[in-house]
């Protein structure tokens, strides 16, 4: 096992008895949403996996450990110091661990360590992706490249709505990286269902999920694959008040300089701002409903992994 990796007992004993593991990210508790919600919100999808037959496994650098799962006392520490700790990418793992510092994982940083420890499944909101005007910026999420050397299925609501959602399956493609739309052959866009885009293959069940990824680590192929899933009707969002909303919070960001690590939480939060808290709820639900999927999919590899 790494030596900075400690893993939570709960996590542990799963794994040893060949029980389904869920990974979770941090980044969505420290830079999501305000204390107290992100800590309710956290330990509520920790709830939902629990309830679907699957552990949870939240993912976080704490006094430079990795740790695949999270107390609930962690959680509340997350919680409350929120955006005063660093996102943590690939690129700030050995700073971090040999610092002691503490860590907020993103998708990137999740697949990491949650492959160190086993666990083959993660359940996120949204991934990074292609940034609008990365033609000029190259500001490409290392979530993608991650997704093409990791071997973690990701199990998201597609790429974030303020991405170039195009050019991410582009990018994705490129890299062999399988998009796969549970339930639907289009591109979910994060808070609304519809996109216009085409995933690579359109998957029904969470059985069909795990074959697939079964299959896929039996071929020795490497990477991850990326399962988008849309968000509940009843919470969806109007797609063109989202963009309305995208578009101006992508103007303020070049007007005002925001750049790099900044972008994703300043444009998500001034969209929360311009629909009224509405893309905040429709946040939470979408997670939720990953959740469950990540948890049952997990469930089913059990079976089809022997």
């Amino acid at each position: 096992m790494n030596q900075y990796l400690d893993i939570k007992p709960e996590v542990r004993e799963a794994l040893a008895a060949g029980k389904p593991v869920v990974a979770l990210e941090s980044t969505i508790i420290s830079h999501g949403m305000p204390y107290p919600q992100n800590v309710e919100t956290a330990l509520n999808v920790e709830k939902i996996i629990r309830e679907h037959g699957a552990v949870p496994a939240t993912i976080a650098i704490i006094g430079g450990r990795l740790k695949a799962g999270l107390t609930p006392e962690e959680i509340e520490y997350f919680g409350k110091k929120g955006t005063t700790i660093a996102k943590a990418s690939r690129r700030d793992l050995a700073v971090l661990c040999a610092r002691g510092e503490d860590g907020a994982t993103t998708v990137t940083t999740t697949m990491i360590i949650a492959h160190m420890a086993g666990i083959s499944f993660f359940a996120t909101g949204g991934i990074g992706g292609v940034h609008r005007g990365a033609e000029k910026t190259m500001d490409i999420s290392a979530d993608l490249e991650e997704l093409a050397r990791t071997p973690v299925m990701v199990i998201c609501a597609g790429a974030k709505a303020i991405l170039d959602l195009r050019l991410t399956l582009e990018y994705l493609e490129t890299h062999g990286v399988p998009v796969l739309g549970y339930g639907t052959e289009e591109l979910p866009a994060f808070y609304s269902r519809h996109s216009g885009l085409k995933v690579d293959y359109r998957v029904d069940s969470p059985e069909e999920l795990a074959e697939a990824f079964c299959v896929q680590k039996e071929l020795g192929l490497g990477g991850g694959m990326l399962v988008t899933n849309p968000i509940p009707e009843a919470y969806a969002m109007d797609g063109t008040a989202i963009d309305r909303a995208i578009d101006q919070a992508v103007r303020e960001a070049e007007k005002q300089g925001v750049r790099g690590k900044e972008i994703t939480p300043f444009l998500l939060a001034r969209v929360k701002d311009l629909t009224g808290g509405d893309s905040l709820e429709s946040n939470i639900r979408l997670v939720y409903n990953n959740a469950a999927l990540a948890a049952e999919t997990a469930k089913a590899y059990q079976g089809v992994n022997g």
